[in-house]
């Protein structure tokens, strides 16, 4: 049995705080929303109790925050993609962020279990300013679990500015332990700053220093990097053995980014406490 689930999201400003209502169709939900740090930013978590996909499941979440609005998107655990011996299991996001509003898009890794036919699709269309990240985890390695069949497709899309579109197939041992692929890691991760304007340099030089700053302070400081590809995103790439120091990282630029580009107290969601 497949499971198709699908979830709407809306973020809005009423008197003065920002609401979140949301539609779902399928085992998807949004738990109760909080606001730990005042009114003006509200956070969810997004859940799937199955808790995770098999070949021919899909999951198809639609987030929009509109003007005046701040919202946070997190999960609880990783998103688990299991073997398949058929058709693709596919999580489908897209994100539009008005002039004016601002969102996280925080999930906990993507697990990718060893056999799985996996597409991962991110589409941002942004007008006014979103952080966010995307973490995946190959495998089980600490278990004794390696990545050592199956497929992912990755897509990660602002339209019009940015594109990072590549399939991680297993079996080619060049792409997974290459010097000038994986290199032997099995956790790839990006967190990305993304407006609807171009960046004025100045404040896309100092987004960048503050991310090289706090890469150079960390342990995978060798295998992570920061750049501006698009003159509307800034991006931290990283590469590392588990999924847990690559989290720390993206981490440790997010505390650094969010004073810096919002103004805000680099406040963590409360179930980031692992």
């Amino acid at each position: 049995m497949t499971w198709h689930a699908a979830l709407r999201l809306d973020y809005t400003r009423e008197g003065g705080r920002t609401v979140a209502r949301f539609a779902h169709d399928g085992p998807l939900r949004i738990l109760q929303s909080i606001w730990p740090e005042g009114s003006g930013v509200c956070h969810n978590v997004l859940v799937h109790p199955p808790g995770g996909l098999v070949g021919g499941d899909t999951l198809e979440l639609r987030v929009n925050a509109a003007e005046g609005s701040h919202g946070l998107v997190t999960t609880p655990g990783a998103s688990r993609f299991y073997r398949s011996e058929g058709a693709d299991a596919v999580q489908d996001v897209r994100v539009q962020v008005d002039a004016g509003a601002r969102l996280e898009w925080l999930p906990l890794e993507a697990l990718y279990y060893s056999g799985c036919r996996a597409g991962n699709r991110l589409v941002m269309d942004v007008q006014g300013e979103l952080l966010g990240w995307d973490v995946a985890a190959l495998g089980l390695p600490r278990a004794g679990q390696p990545f050592a069949r199956g497929s992912v497709l990755q897509h990660l899309e602002v339209p019009g500015a940015w594109l990072e579109r590549g399939r991680i197939a297993a079996e080619d041992a060049l792409l997974m332990d290459g010097p000038l692929g994986l290199a032997g890691h099995r956790c790839l991760a990006s967190l990305f700053f993304v407006t609807g304007n171009d960046l004025p340099r100045q404040r896309r030089d100092a987004l960048l220093d503050a991310a090289r700053a706090a890469i150079e302070a960390h342990p995978l400081a060798r295998s992570a990097g920061a750049t501006a590809p698009g003159p509307r995103v800034v991006v931290v790439r990283v590469l590392a053995p588990l999924v847990e120091p690559a989290l720390d990282l993206l981490k440790a630029v997010r505390r650094a980014w969010r004073p810096l580009a919002w103004n805000l107290p680099a406040a963590e969601p409360r179930g980031w406490i692992i």
